[in-house]
Formats: C-alpha cells, structure tokens, sequence
C-alpha cells in the first residue's frame, strides 16, 4: 500500500510540474494564433539573414542592394522570396540605410487571425511595424 502512495505522490508532483511549466511558455505575438509561432520565427529568421546579407553587400559594393540583386550574386540562399505567405522586400535609403519588410497579404477578418509586419533594418533589430 505505501508503494501504492508513494506512486500517487510521484504522480501528482510530476503532474504539476508539466502542467506549471506548460502555464510559463512563452507566447507568440499578440492576437496571432499559436500555430503561427514556428513561421514567424522563420520569418524573423530570414530577416535577420537578408539584413546580415545586405550588410556584406554594402561593405563589400558601396551600396545597397533590392532582394533579386542579393539573391543573383549569391549573397543570400534562398529559394524564394518569402515563407508561410509573407513576402520580403529590401528598402534602400541613403548611405547605409536599408530596411527588410517582410509582409503577409492578410487573411478575411472573419478568422481572427492576425498577420503582424515584421521589419528589420541596418541595426539588425526586428520589430513589428503597424
């Protein structure tokens, strides 16, 4: 019988420890549906590698340059030009300045899911834009 006990203890602490932990993940981004964390963080990703690409551009041409143009000079690998229905596009400003959007078309309004802009720039810091 103690062993019996001492199963439904082990039981009951392992139980609340999972379901404790489960209670402090982290979320994904306000208003989107959890299933979307994995490709925002694709997103967020590719954005970071655009940016790091555009910045070896820079230091390597004098100027910036549009996604095709990283793309054909083999500074950045990708096989297309967004993920998980985002699209990317490459903003060059003056000097240094250039900026990576990465955008969703959107979905119906019906579905409640919300598709933030996510948008990185010479300073290498992601953020969502409004």
């Amino acid at each position: 019988m103690r062993s019996f006990i001492g199963v439904l203890v082990a039981a009951a602490v392992a139980g609340a420890i999972y379901f404790y932990s489960l209670k402090r993940m982290p979320t994904t981004d306000a208003g989107t549906a959890p299933t979307q964390a994995i490709s925002l963080t694709g997103v967020r990703m590719d954005l970071i590698a655009i940016a790091q690409a555009e910045r070896n551009y820079i230091v390597s041409n004098g100027k910036c340059a549009s996604l095709d143009e990283l793309s054909s000079s083999g500074t950045v690998n990708f096989a297309s030009t967004g993920r998980a229905g985002y699209t990317y596009e490459v903003r060059c400003g003056d000097g240094n300045e250039f900026g990576v959007t990465a955008r969703h078309p959107g979905s119906s309004t019906d579905s409640g899911v919300r598709y933030p802009i996510l948008a990185v720039d010479q300073n290498m810091q992601v953020g969502e834009i409004q």
